[in-house]
């Protein structure tokens, strides 16, 4: 087993993606992750295929426990400061002002759990002119520079993952394990702040310094070229991806894989730097070429020569990729009441190992009454 976090105890007040995907990834090293949701509906990410077990919410809910506790009430308040009393880690992405009404101030925190560690994800920070505003992917995605690396400004068209709200989770957690490891020195808690405006730019930090340094101004199309990266579709309609990086020696064995030895030569062609600012006009003369063969043609032509490719695989692709498959990627877990699920495993190996005690995601309030026996207490004001 590599529960490297096991015996570490999280609260997470977490709804969609942000601090969900932050808890899960806490979840999957060990962590007892207690996500504590309305009684109601829950998390809103539970109905978004009707119901309350979709599968946004399955995707970001593995190795956890729920239960349900209406913070509108005391009883349901005093069974949170309870549940914190006995925790490692708040865990929280509600806008400013919400824990303040939840009587869980800095102050209040600071003073009644010294050692808790408490990480809030907010979209633009915690003041300053946007905290107030409502904060989704899209619009994180788009003030902090990130969109206009994927979108065509003539033909605008939103599309593709969510990639702000991941990554303000994955920032989150890689603060939280900060301050844990501190702890263990200190015993002392930390307060941890992130947000998705910052943790997007940070995702992008190569567009930010072309910029200030050679004031290159990145659009959609500019580190592809840079990488010399390249989609194309092959004769039998399938997709093919190739990415030559800077090395030589994949553009020498490139022109001998096409047969064509004469763009070795062509002097738009002959160095990186010409590659580069004559993207367009090679991708042009590359499509030609690769779209006289099917795929299967040239991925064995490419493999042979040591040219980074891949097939550009749709979903169902990668589920039945022969090294998907080898490394174990995928598995399957049965949930007493939803029944099956094709679960993902965390893609960090520990002495060679991942395997975890793996808990389904939970349903609404499934482990309330385990919880509060736990701590201890009855089941006044809480529903189950």
């Amino acid at each position: 087993m590599t529960e490297v976090l096991k015996g570490v105890r999280v609260v997470e007040l977490g709804t969609m993606i942000t601090a969900p995907l932050a808890g899960m990834m806490l979840a999957d090293l060990g962590a007892d992750v207690v996500k504590v949701e309305r009684p109601d509906t829950g998390d809103p990410f539970r109905s978004f295929r009707g119901g309350l077990y979709s599968p946004h919410f399955i995707a970001f809910n593995r190795n956890k426990r729920s239960v349900a506790l209406d913070l509108q009430s005391e009883a349901g308040k005093a069974a949170l400061r309870a549940l914190l009393r006995e925790s490692d880690v708040l865990l929280d992405n509600y806008r400013s002002g919400v824990m303040d009404r939840l009587g869980l101030s800095a102050g209040f925190i600071r003073s009644e759990y010294p050692r808790l560690i408490w990480c809030s994800i907010t979209g633009f920070g915690a003041d300053g002119p946007y905290a107030d505003r409502p904060a989704y992917d899209a619009v994180a995605g788009a003030l902090s520079g990130l969109a206009s690396l994927m979108l065509d400004p003539a033909s605008p068209a939103a599309s593709g993952p969510t990639i702000a709200d991941n990554v303000a989770g994955m920032y989150a957690a890689y603060g939280i394990l900060g301050a844990l490891y501190e702890r263990e020195k200190t015993g002392r808690g930390r307060r941890i702040e992130t947000n998705m405006l910052e943790s997007s730019i940070a995702f992008i930090p190569d567009s930010f310094s072309n910029f200030t340094r050679l004031n290159i101004d990145n659009q959609p199309r500019t580190r592809v070229a840079s990488s010399q990266s390249y989609a194309f579709r092959c004769a039998d309609g399938k997709l093919l991806a190739l990415h030559l990086s800077s090395p030589q020696k994949f553009w020498e064995s490139l022109v001998s894989v096409v047969g064509r030895p004469d763009l070795k030569d062509d002097v738009r062609f002959a160095t990186r730097d010409a590659r580069v600012r004559n993207y367009a006009v090679l991708e042009k003369e590359l499509a030609g070429i690769f779209s006289s063969k099917d795929r299967l043609h040239w991925m064995a032509k490419l493999e042979r020569a040591d040219v980074p490719f891949a097939p550009i695989q749709t979903i169902a692709e990668v589920l039945g990729d022969p090294q998907v498959k080898h490394l174990g990627t995928f598995y399957g877990e049965d949930h007493p009441t939803e029944g099956h699920l094709t679960l993902i495993r965390r893609p960090v190996l520990i002495d060679g190992e991942r395997e975890v005690t793996s808990r389904p995601p939970p349903t609404l309030g499934e482990h309330t009454s385990e919880i509060l026996a736990e701590l201890g207490k009855g089941s006044p004001g809480v529903q189950k």
